[in-house]
């Protein structure tokens, strides 16, 4: 990943990787599958927009109407593309967590929210809304943690106007019910 991402980007996977590893030991999760998704959960983060949608159509990726006009939001179908074909990884928890790292999806595996979770609270992060109180959470009770980010995300793109991928409102509503 060194090679493939600006240093800024290489950092913040290191910080994922880390974070990853030390939520999946407190949650009795496979560390590995935590560093692997973790250190591969950006690892089309760098490529241009026009990459990302030419892998989508090359390999009938589904590109959403909201991921259309922001191709950067495909980093993560991408990545987890990438991780199977370039990187040789196998594991559908593994797949699954670098898909879902962004939107989060239904019935979310241990693992993929660890790797949702640290790649908003990893150490390099510091401009989170109510980070240092979902860094603490984190480590008490993963799901409310989850949840708790998944309404900062909404609360944010709500209130600057940004384009909401359904998936995560639908994440939302979806852990809000439970």
């Amino acid at each position: 990943m060194e090679k493939r991402q600006d240093s800024k980007r290489f950092e913040h996977t290191l910080g994922v990787e880390y974070t990853a590893a030390a939520l999946a030991m407190r949650y009795d999760c496979d560390v590995w599958a935590a560093q692997i998704a973790g250190l591969l959960h950006d690892c089309a983060k760098c490529l241009t927009d026009e990459k990302r949608l030419s892998i989508c159509k090359r390999n009938k990726i589904p590109i959403t109407a909201v991921e259309k006009k922001n191709p950067f939001l495909l980093h993560a179908k991408v990545g987890a593309y990438l991780a199977q074909k370039k990187y040789g990884i196998k594991d559908e928890d593994i797949l699954s967590a670098i898909r879902s790292h962004t939107t989060g999806r239904q019935n979310m595996s241990t693992l993929e929210k660890i790797v949702f979770i640290a790649d908003y609270i990893e150490p390099g992060r510091t401009h989170a809304p109510s980070l240092a109180e979902i860094r603490k959470l984190a480590f008490v009770d993963l799901d409310r943690a989850f949840l708790r980010i998944l309404e900062d995300t909404l609360d944010y793109l709500n209130e600057t106007g940004g384009d909401i991928d359904p998936m995560t409102e639908e994440t939302w509503k979806y852990y809000k019910g439970l």
